[in-house]
């Protein structure tokens, strides 16, 4: 039967918003306990709590640590960090320390204790600020060493970060001093410590405004007394225009770290006596990416390896590495050989664990989701071991991206993921052109690989073509590319999505008069500003955005409060660019319809951003004509949507937004009122 011609756009779809929200987010925060693999999961279905799932050394299912309402996620920066650490015992099986959301105070949990005696907590509440927040814990016998957070006043930026041990027989969890500090406050910002195997020596990074992570970081070393206080701390890698992603002991004692000294994050081993650095694979990729939280790793050393030589605490490493998307590898840092993981994952996450000659890590790839896989170096078998992707619907309905590389002022490279419209039983007429989304990814200093996405099926599915932008800026194609956008946020980011949408509508593959652009966070910035700087797009969906440099660097949480001074320029020319750039202060430029969705709980993009746009442009002057737009809050939810609920209003508000303004019949998604 041949297939039936319907409009791009109208086409029936197995993947409705409820399935694209209930597998929403992916595994986080891989670990090993002994012989077991633990991980963190999204339960969108639960008011988007995390759990931590543990797969039984045995073979047997994955199995539910913590029960609702244990929520096992950091506050830290607001972004998080690593949030649990487990260790096993000689007898009463492991004992369990991680961060509950609700009050973010660390709890010991033993989930193999007889009686199921129920999680006790270790730390105290503070009603200062935003309290106290901990992450990226390390079991040393009777302490949890670990990032502390602590909150001094009201404002965002009231607030210090030092490496902490906390007792673990409870005597802090009701009193703050019984916290043992491990070093001062000199450095706005820390990850937590990395113990070498002997005990003697701890490291972590450092950094301090105005630079973010991946502008420049410090590697810390110090001594480990006996009275289990860090002495000696000093500098032996990185600085202000350095960037060190990652720092991990081998099993035999030496130090590896993840630089960015040679224009791109390659591993090191480093001397922690005199700091000198050698590059184990020095290539143009990626073996590290932006701290945006701590405890990620794109390393991990395994414990022995075949090619350890004598005396230089050598063996195999296992590395993530690539030029955009990342994929695992082993690396044998002695002759500098790099083997690839066998599979069809394309993509991995900055979280791998090792157990012997076991790799795990969590993947994903255009046909699957993220998943927990296991490699085995030594046999080079790679198989799923936990958070199975199951397909939900026929693969067939699944999109088929393109990675291409399109050029934009100035011939540079830009990067991107097209996602044609994909059905299996139906088709559009030859003379008709899809319309398009230019999806602008959140970070800025971030990137986006070409994985299986339900919310991108969603609309590919139904007619509607994606592509994704890896717009200067990006992360994944070295430092020079990274660094495209530093002064240029608003000008680089709008000019390559541009390009792009215009080289597809140039080609073919786009109706020209039915594109529009997306994107959420920084992303939602280049959304906006997109319909401020251009009449390309026919609509826009912002999603929980930066709109106003100057109210950002004032309002947003401590970690991103001097992001502006490398993305716009220094203070003093704020009000400046802030009148070039904003959408706040452009909001009489915008004529195209848009949705803004908003998380009211929004700690990075505060509500008062949306509220200042949307009356500004309440308050444009006569004889403007009014702009067609809607704005959607949801109570509750914070920066990035977590809730199945909001998620399924929210992807069924953004079409019915573009069926209105692309002219596509849709009865069956509620439809979304604008508003002059």
């Amino acid at each position: 039967m041949a297939a039936p011609t319907l409009p791009y756009g109208s086409w029936p779809s197995p993947i409705d918003a409820a399935l694209a929200a209930s597998l929403d987010g992916r595994p986080e925060y891989v670990g090993t306990v002994g012989p077991e693999v633990w991980w963190t999961e999204p339960r969108p279905a639960e008011g988007g709590r995390r759990t931590l799932v543990r797969l039984p050394a045995d073979g047997g299912p994955a199995v539910t640590v913590l029960p609702a309402p244990w929520n096992v996620r950091s506050r830290l920066t607001e972004y998080g960090g690593r949030p649990w650490a487990a260790a096993q015992r000689p007898g009463g099986g492991p004992l369990l320390v991680f961060v509950h959301f609700a009050d973010q105070r660390l709890y010991a949990y033993e989930p193999d204790a007889p009686g199921g005696a129920a999680p006790r907590p270790l730390t105290p509440v503070s009603g200062t600020g935003g309290g106290l927040r901990w992450a990226d814990p390390v079991l040393r016998g009777g302490e949890v060493w670990c990032v502390l957070e602590e909150f001094t006043g009201p404002a965002p930026t009231d607030v210090r970060r030092v490496l902490a041990a906390v007792p673990l027989d409870g005597s802090a969890a009701g009193e703050r001093g019984a916290v043992r500090e491990l070093t001062d406050d000199r450095h706005r910002f820390t990850t937590g410590p990395r113990l070498s195997p002997d005990g003697r020596r701890a490291a972590w990074l450092v950094w301090d405004h105005p630079r973010m992570p991946w502008d420049g970081t410090e590697l810390k070393l110090a001594e480990v007394t006996a009275d289990g206080t860090l002495a000696e701390a000093r500098t032996v890698l990185g600085g202000p225009t350095e960037s060190v992603a990652q720092v991990e002991w081998t099993a035999g004692g030496s130090l590896l770290a993840v630089s960015d000294r040679g224009g791109w994050w390659n591993p090191y081993r480093v001397d922690p006596d005199t700091g000198e650095a050698v590059n184990l694979c020095p290539r143009e990729e990626e073996f590290g990416g932006p701290l945006w939280k701590t405890g990620l790793r794109w390393l991990a050393p395994l414990p022995g390896g075949t090619s350890q030589a004598e005396g230089s605490g050598g063996g195999l490493v296992a590395v993530l590495h690539g030029q955009g998307a990342p994929v695992l590898g082993i690396l044998d840092p002695e002759s500098g050989d790099l083997v690839d993981a066998a599979g069809p994952w394309t993509a991995w996450q900055p979280t791998l664990a090792v157990h012997g000659t076991r790799v795990y890590g969590v993947a994903a790839s255009p046909r699957s989701a993220y998943e927990v896989v296991e490699l085995d170096t030594a046999t080079g078998h790679a198989r799923v071991v936990g958070a199975h992707g199951v397909d939900p619907v026929d693969p067939a309905y699944y999109p088929e991206p393109q990675s291409r590389t399109f050029l934009g002022p100035d011939d540079r490279e830009i990067h991107a993921h097209v996602y044609p419209p994909h059905h299996p039983a139906c088709r559009a007429a030859a003379d008709e052109l899809p319309p398009y989304v230019v999806w602008a990814h959140g970070g800025p200093t971030d990137h986006v690989p070409p994985v299986l996405d339900l919310h991108i099926a969603y609309f590919t599915s139904r007619g509607i073509g994606v592509v994704e932008v890896n717009y200067g800026g990006s992360t994944g194609y070295g430092r020079a590319y990274r660094e495209r956008l530093r002064g240029q946020w608003g000008v680089v980011d709008v000019e390559d999505c541009a390009a792009v949408a215009r080289a597809l509508a140039a080609e073919g593959t786009a109706d020209p008069a039915r594109l529009a652009v997306r994107g959420g966070s920084a992303g939602g910035w280049t959304a906006a500003a997109s319909l401020a700087a251009t009449d390309l797009y026919a609509c826009a969906a912002i999603i929980y955005p930066v709109l106003d440099l100057t109210g950002f660097a004032e309002e947003t949480h401590d970690l991103e409060s001097r992001y502006i001074d490398s993305l716009a320029g220094p203070p003093q020319t704020l009000a400046v660019i802030n009148r070039e750039r904003s959408p706040v202060a452009r909001a009489d430029r915008i004529t195209a319809p848009f949705v803004l969705l908003q998380g009211l709980d929004d700690a990075v993009c505060p509500p008062a951003q949306a509220e200042r746009f949307l009356a500004a442009l309440r308050d444009r002057p006569a004889p403007q004509a009014p702009v067609p737009h809607a704005y959607v809050a949801f109570e509750g939810e914070g920066h990035g949507f977590r809730r199945a609920d909001t998620m399924i209003r929210a992807l069924e508000t953004e079409l019915s937004l573009y069926a209105q303004v692309f002219g596509i019949e849709r009865t069956d998604i509620p439809r979304l009122e604008l508003v002059l």
